[in-house]
């Protein structure tokens, strides 16, 4: 990285309106830079283009501007960079590290149901969805290679195996300290923090693109902060596990790890993390003034 100012991010996806949740992200990512001199940027996760709309972005924009946030720079759109991640998912792919599986949902789900039923523990990610049994384990060769001739639906996958024997050495990122989150504008524990070793194969043969979509969350994120130079990732702490993915792809892609800090995750009513697909309330519904959002979310007020 160039850059020799920290640079942080907020990264909204528009296919929902920001709740609670997204206030405490895009909050601490604002503090953090004013602390510390460095810059914001705004990118727009839109990559799945059919719930991503132009309205939802437009309502993203003025719930950011009503928490006082403002950004440097362009706003960046993922829906622009596809051939971007194209390039990165082919250098993937010389690699020898990714492939296609043809299994459907539901054929996955029929598998390990099966398996389990007959006694078989099937090992599980760390936001507990099945591994990918492979197509060889469930599909006779007859039939990949006819779903291969037909152009059938398929889902372009990391080898997990040939990724780690190809890196083979153990990968680390920097995880900065807990008290960061409560009082950020305060930076007390900036420097703080420890090397978190990575566990990349806990996710099995992680989806990197689809047929009908040409990048996946975990591609497109480390090829962007890349790209802008984004020293400093903070975000919630159900992307904890993740970074073990994004570590892998930084270390095949030869792109450089920033540091990174989850922050606590704000529950609703029924302990449950708040989500847009749960329906939690927006920050728009419930006409959030700025003062009660710093007061419900414990931080330091501007």
């Amino acid at each position: 990285m160039t850059n020799t100012l920290p640079c942080f991010r907020f990264a909204p996806s528009p296919n929902g309106h920001l709740h609670l949740g997204h206030a405490l992200s895009a909050l601490l990512n604002g503090q953090a830079a004013q602390a510390t001199g460095g810059k914001l940027l705004l990118r727009i996760e839109n990559i799945d283009t059919v719930r991503c709309t132009a309205r939802l972005e437009a309502d993203l924009l003025e719930d950011l501007a009503r928490l006082g946030l403002r950004f440097e720079a362009e706003v960046w759109r993922q829906s622009d960079r596809f051939s971007v991640y194209g390039e990165a998912l082919n250098r993937l792919e010389a690699l020898g590290v990714t492939y296609r599986a043809y299994l459907t949902r539901a054929e996955i789900r029929r598998h390990v149901a099966s398996q389990e039923s007959s006694g078989v523990s099937w090992p599980r990610d760390p936001d507990g969805a099945p591994l990918y049994p492979r197509d060889e384990l469930v599909l006779s060769g007859c039939e990949i290679a006819r779903r291969r001739a037909d152009g059938a639906p398929f889902a372009l996958r990391l080898d997990m195996a040939a990724a780690l024997s190809l890196v083979n050495r153990p990968l680390f990122w920097w995880e900065g300290a807990s008290e960061f989150d409560a009082r950020a504008a305060l930076l007390a524990a900036w420097d703080e923090g420890q090397l978190i070793e990575a566990d990349p194969a806990a996710w099995g043969d992680v989806v990197l693109a689809r047929k009908d979509c040409p990048t996946s969350y975990h591609v497109s994120v480390v090829v962007d902060d890349a790209a802008q130079e984004v020293t400093d990732v903070i975000r919630g702490r159900d992307l904890y596990h993740a970074t073990s993915v994004h570590r892998l792809l930084q270390e095949l892609l030869g792109l450089p790890a920033p540091r990174y800090r989850h922050h606590r995750l704000i529950a609703a009513n029924d302990g449950m993390k708040l989500s847009k697909s749960s329906g939690s309330q927006s920050l728009r519904e419930r006409d959030f003034q700025i003062s009660e959002i710093y007061s419900i979310l414990d931080l330091v007020d501007r």
